[in-house]
This record gives C-alpha cells, structure tokens and sequence, in this order.
C-alpha cells in the first residue's frame, strides 16, 4: 500500500498534484491518496515529483510518502469500506419488470 499525503500551497498547482495522483489511485482524504502498490507507481511518483512538481513547491509545501502492508493498517469510519466489494445491478425498465416476475414465480 502507498499513501501520499501532501499540503501545498499554491491552488493550480495542488490541482495538478491531485490529478496526477488520480491516474494511479484514488483519493482517501482531501489531500490524502492511496495508489496502486507496485515499484512501477512508486518510482513513478517519486520520479514526476523530482521533475515536475519539486522546483514549483514553496518553502512551505510538503509531499510525504508512506509504503506499509494492508494488513497493518487499522481503519475506521468510512475508511473500513474500501477494501470491500460493492455490487451495483443496473437494469432498464424491462428487465426490472423480468426480474420481479422471476422473483414472484420462485417465490
């Protein structure tokens, strides 16, 4: 698991920041993402982050990287649903209607 926790000042920037961490994983906290978990995605942040983003940070700004096994991590809130499978069934008006009846006729 690789949680990138950043603050950084200027908007266009953290803008940027955030949607190029959107391309390898999906956003846990405002400025907090949990990317995909492989030396690749790794060294490819680090590497975006030294040529791209460095020499724009201020003084101030902070881009903090954490490596850590899933299994080591203790969540809580809405943070324990995320590892979990969500089935979404979508269906047009005819098949609702065929999935009642199937229903109805098991029943």
């Amino acid at each position: 698991m690789i949680i990138v926790c950043y603050d950084i000042s200027n908007n266009k920037l953290r803008t940027q920041f955030s949607k190029f961490l959107e391309q390898h994983g999906f956003r846990l906290q405002y400025s907090v993402f949990e990317l995909n978990n492989s030396n690749r995605v790794l060294n490819l942040v680090k590497e975006a982050i030294e040529h791209q983003f460095k020499k724009r940070f201020t003084p101030s700004d902070s881009v903090l990287i954490f490596t850590t096994d899933k299994q080591k991590v203790i969540k809580y809130g809405s943070a324990i649903h995320i590892d979990q499978d969500l089935i979404i069934m979508w269906f047009t008006n005819q098949q609702c209607l065929f999935f009642q009846q199937k229903i109805k006729n098991d029943c």
